[in-house]
């Protein structure tokens, strides 16, 4: 049996001239003819008119004129003047956060962390806590709280600030709302603090650049490799608070930015480390010497995300003033690549002038490479050379070390995390089995075929 369907053939003009008498459009359906309606604007959408539009004939509009919006009745057509975006930009920041932002923020905070001592006292009494930090964030009434100092040795003597779990949540709260609007305008060659742009990515785009630029390692090119000096310590805080000010209208959001910003935490710190380590790092790179206005608490969210913005600045004259075709930046560390080497000696001498006058910043000169990208590129971790990325040595070196002299409670966690790392190499095999070696050594077994995971040791053996 043959079924034949009869489906309606709709023609319709859409030329319609621009007159002060309404003018008719009809539309024609060959299945079921429709009496046409002589109206300035035809029922596009089922019979009636469509929102907004205007009837000339009868001189009505399908709702009230809305404040900001202007509409023609003697055309067919409509004519609006939309608000400025910073106007919409104003409201949205002007509204302080709901709860379940808060909560958001929370559950971000958590992650990773949630077996912390800090995170636990705060899960104890969770509804009262953030009920309590919600209404002090709405009153005004919000102060950042008492910050933790503890130094590390590896891979140099370092300060770490770690801010209250309260007031991570707070640094959450904050970069949910506003960072959106910075990640789009940022250059795609920046990385960190980004969603989806780790080291991994940086060493991907790099040796993609580098592929490029070389026609897959054909042709002769150079690299500059820059580190900015002191970069977290050095940061100018009234010169990174106009650029949040640029993107964040004024209103709530934006004196929020302004108390983490400016908080220091110096005034209420329990320091956890003897004096003797905290001597062992370097006078210019501690923030107990910064000046009031200068630098940010390092491993803090907020201070992650602040260094982005900071040296925003740096990407966009890189690609737009410069025009630098490959340009990867990973937070401080940032590298360009060119054909000729005088051109990257020049563009060296622009950005040592341009980094002390617009951001207050300075290059490292004792970091500061120029040569042959066939001799490698030693970049977030990993190192770029023909044909291959693989791990940076000392990165082996210290893993194998601490494999081999840690607890042996520790040696399966910290075994598989090194695992992990050496496999974001293209070209890891000699860095994973040099691994599992020393993991068989400390009494664990290996998957013996990819060499990619360790497993525990039997409870008889511990």
């Amino acid at each position: 049996m043959t079924v034949t369907a009869l489906i309606p053939v709709r023609t319709m003009n859409l030329v319609m001239p621009l007159a002060h008498k309404a003018t008719a459009r009809r539309t024609t359906d060959t299945a079921a003819p429709v009496q046409a309606r002589s109206r300035a604007v035809s029922p596009v959408i089922g019979t009636g008119l469509r929102q907004d539009d205007v009837d000339s004939m009868h001189r009505r509009s399908t709702r009230p004129a809305t404040p900001g919006t202007r509409t023609s009745t003697t055309a067919t057509r409509t004519t609006t003047t939309w608000r400025p975006r910073a106007e919409f930009a104003l409201s949205a920041d002007s509204t302080p956060p709901a709860f379940q932002d808060l909560l958001q923020a929370y559950l971000d905070c958590c992650q990773g962390k949630r077996n912390t001592a800090s995170a636990l006292a705060f899960e104890a009494r969770l509804e009262a806590n953030l009920i309590e930090l919600h209404e002090e964030l709405l009153s005004g009434q919000y102060q950042p709280g008492r910050s933790i100092c503890f130094v590390i040795t590896r891979p140099k003597p370092r300060e770490v600030w770690a801010a209250d779990f309260r007031d991570r949540i707070v640094h959450h709260l904050l970069y949910n709302h506003i960072s959106p609007r910075f990640h789009a305008r940022f250059v795609a060659g920046s990385s960190a603090c980004i969603p989806g742009r780790g080291t991994l990515y940086a060493a991907q785009r790099l040796e993609h650049s580098v592929r490029s630029i070389t026609q897959n390692w054909s042709r002769p090119a150079h690299y500059l490799k820059c580190d900015l000096a002191n970069f977290f310590v050095a940061i100018n805080k009234r010169v990174l608070f106009a650029q949040l000010a640029q993107q964040v209208q004024t209103g709530w959001w934006l004196d929020l930015a302004h108390t983490v910003l400016f908080h220091d935490p110096r005034t209420n710190v329990e320091v956890q480390d003897s004096a003797g380590l905290l001597a062992r790092v370097p006078a210019h790179k501690s923030l107990f010497n910064a000046p009031t206005d200068l630098g940010l608490p390092i491993v803090n969210l907020s201070s992650q995300f602040f260094a982005n913005v900071y040296l925003d600045t740096l990407d966009q004259y890189a690609k737009h003033q410069l025009k630098a075709r490959h340009y990867v930046r990973y937070v401080d560390d940032f590298v360009l690549l060119h054909e000729s080497p005088q051109q990257l000696h020049q563009w060296l001498q622009a950005i040592d002038a341009f980094l002390p006058e617009r951001l207050g910043a300075h290059l490292n000169p004792r970091k500061t490479i120029l040569q042959p990208v066939d001799r490698g590129i030693d970049f977030v971790g990993q190192v770029i050379k023909p044909w291959h990325r693989t791990t940076r040595p000392r990165t082996l070196a210290t893993a194998l070390h601490r494999i081999e002299h840690m607890p042996d409670v520790d040696t399966y966690a910290a075994g598989n995390s090194y695992l992990g790392l050496v496999r974001q190499a293209s070209h890891s095999h000699k860095e994973r089995a040099a691994i599992c070696r020393a993991l068989l050594k400390r009494g664990h077994a290996v998957e013996g075929m990819h060499l990619t995971q360790a497993f525990r040791k039997k409870e008889s053996s511990l």
